[in-house]
């Protein structure tokens, strides 16, 4: 995953671009990058972030870059934005999103022209370089814009910074935001939207999917209509994005509550059967309001997260120990746990590590019973479009790993869909066999009919292919 964020005003750019890049932290954890462009030409930098945070990183940097307009990048990725030199002229960009098909287009362009990728560690090409090549491909930037969109399997959303403005290209079906901010001195562009609000903006306007727009400090054009369709990922609500972000006009904070709400509806535990509801911080938090709300049972908090010095940029690559550092953020509040029978939401279960140490530590720390309900359902296939989870396989997902242990190795497509199915036996054998690995006393997961309702757009304008494998 990773966040985006691009400003042109009349004035230097370099304070918002800093501060807006800054607010995209929580969405990536690894790299980190901003690009100016002002009288003295380009200026980039990027620095690894996996230890410190981003404004810690480029303190130095925001005193001596200037500019009019800038791009910046936080990723879990590539280090970007990158700047290319090439028959279009210079320009800098960078992009958020997936690209499945990167080596038979690498390999295409390879055998075509001649160029050169520089490779990153572990062999993968850097995937905003790839971007780059494939719209040079074409006589002008908006055709070379639209042939990348064309081309890439998966998703790409696109920023691309020239001396005469910023070309902004949201992904061919939205799965990605990219939203507009105005002030009386120019324009910020975000996939945030609450990123820019601090820093005296007002919201612009969004992009549609696939809509191409070109920003100054004078305004915003569209140099390429918006489709017709969108798939706006889901799991931006449930988890992703930030409790003040929101996304198509839609609050995450506000959806979140709704869909614990809708959850509790469904579920139908009272206080006679629970003493508490609480969340998994952070994401778990408003699901937990929504439910508690709903049921009458209270909300409380039994655990804290330590983040005065475990900002969530500090986060090693190796899943091990980013289930320690996980582990080691939550702290006990032993009053509110002894003798407790608690109904614990997290925003989703994917391998199911994280979650089962939680609930042994709620159960060492005297817990009697831990009922645990995810915001959404089974994820049962992985993500193909905008790298939400670090998982290499399928089979790193407990459900996936359940389900395998079930039915064999070779799975058909359609015992697959039965599994996502919340009605059918083997949905309900797999919630058994999963609250028997992790050791729950019960577990309900959220349906995905209540889920998309709680965000409320129709069913085929978001993305929920890592619960129902529909794309």
């Amino acid at each position: 995953m990773g966040g985006i964020f691009a400003a042109a005003l009349k004035s230097d750019c370099v304070f918002d671009l800093f501060f807006g890049t800054d607010y995209h932290s929580h969405l990536g954890t690894r790299r980190a990058g901003m690009a100016v462009y002002g009288k003295d030409g380009f200026n980039r930098a990027i620095h690894n972030i996996e230890n410190s945070p981003f404004r810690t990183k480029f303190d130095s940097d925001v005193k001596s870059m200037h500019g009019w307009m800038g791009v910046g990048c936080i990723s879990d990725y590539e280090p970007q934005p990158l700047i290319i030199r090439s028959h279009h002229g210079t320009y800098a960009i960078t992009t958020v999103g997936r690209i499945n098909n990167i080596n038979a287009l690498s390999d295409e362009i390879l055998k075509k022209s001649g160029t050169q990728f520089m490779e990153m560690s572990g062999g993968m090409i850097n995937a905003t370089e790839l971007v780059a090549a494939l719209i040079n491909e074409r006589d002008n930037l908006i055709d070379g814009i639209r042939y990348a969109q064309d081309v890439i399997d998966g998703s790409m959303t696109i920023m691309l910074m020239t001396p005469q403005g910023i070309y902004l290209s949201r992904d061919k079906l939205g799965r990605t935001p990219i939203m507009i901010g105005k002030k009386e001195d120019g324009f910020c562009a975000s996939f945030e939207s609450f990123a820019y609000l601090n820093l005296g903006y007002e919201d612009f306007r969004r992009l549609g999917p696939g809509e191409i727009a070109v920003m100054t400090p004078d305004g915003v054009t569209t140099l390429s209509a918006p489709g017709s369709k969108m798939r706006i990922c889901a799991f931006l609500w449930v988890y992703y994005g930030y409790p003040s972000s929101s996304y198509e006009g839609i609050s995450v904070e506000a959806m979140r509550v709704r869909c614990g709400q809708l959850l509790a509806r469904r579920d139908g535990m009272t206080k006679h059967e629970i003493d508490s509801v609480a969340g998994v911080p952070d994401s778990g938090i408003a699901h937990a309001i929504g439910y508690a709300n709903e049921s009458g049972v209270p909300f409380s908090r039994p655990f804290i997260k330590y983040t005065p010095t475990w900002p969530r940029s500090f986060m090693p690559t190796i899943q091990s120990k980013r289930d320690l550092i996980a582990k080691m953020k939550l702290i006990p509040v032993h009053e509110l746990i002894e003798g407790r029978r608690l109904l614990l939401i997290d925003d989703s279960i994917v391998r199911g590590t994280q979650l089962r140490e939680t609930t042994e530590f709620l159960y060492r720390s005297g817990a009697k019973e831990v009922h645990v309900r995810p915001a959404c359902p089974p994820i049962l296939f992985g993500c193909k479009y905008i790298n939400f989870s670090r998982s290499t396989s399928e089979m790193e997902l407990i459900g996936r790993r359940v389900i395998r242990d079930a039915e064999g190795e070779n799975v058909s497509r359609e015992v697959l869909e039965e599994y996502a199915d919340p009605d059918s036996a083997r949905y309900r054998n797999m919630l058994d066999a999963i609250c028997a690995q992790l050791n729950f006393t019960s577990l309900n997961y959220n349906r995905l009919d209540d889920l998309v309702t709680a965000i409320g757009l129709r069913k085929d304008q978001v993305c929920t292919y890592c619960w129902d494998g529909k794309e």
